[in-house]
């Protein structure tokens, strides 16, 4: 056993038997939580160098960790997840002797669109100050960027 889920408001532990999980309302999840406010694929928890990170999987009703809304974070030992409106007491010991990796995500990385779902960032595609001109195919990705002006 990698750890375990302990329900906030009292019930039987879940034990995290994997190093990645899927929890979600649907039975084929690794963790079925079987609620309606509970999307069919909510989130996933992953373990990495040692310790627990929980990614939101485009989830209706989020996921938060010490009732601080999140896309994805990392899990120290007592801390609180809830999915949805359920909350989980995370139980483990890490098997890193460091802290874990720095690799939250930036806030401001996507748009909110992005987030919901509605819009995918193009790749390789350079990002264009406020106040130039876009960028057709054909130009130069580079002009912009070696222009002092």
């Amino acid at each position: 056993m990698l750890g375990e889920l302990v329900p906030c408001g009292g019930g039987d532990p879940i034990p995290l038997l994997k190093a990645k999980l899927l929890i979600g309302r649907r039975s084929r999840c690794d963790i079925a939580l079987r609620f309606p406010n509970v999307s069919s694929h909510h989130c996933e928890l992953e373990l990495v160098n040692g310790y627990w990170y929980v990614r939101d999987m485009n989830s209706r009703n989020g996921v938060k960790v010490n009732n601080e809304r999140c896309e994805n974070k990392w899990l120290l030992p007592g801390d609180i997840l809830s999915v949805a409106k359920h909350r989980y007491e995370i139980l483990y010991t890490p098997t890193s002797e460091g802290p874990p990796p720095d690799i939250d995500e930036d806030p401001f990385a996507r748009s909110l669109l992005e987030k919901a779902g509605l819009e995918r960032r193009q790749p390789n595609r350079p990002q264009v100050p406020p106040g130039r001109p876009k960028l057709d195919d054909d130009d130069l990705a580079m002009d912009w960027l070696s222009d002092d002006g």
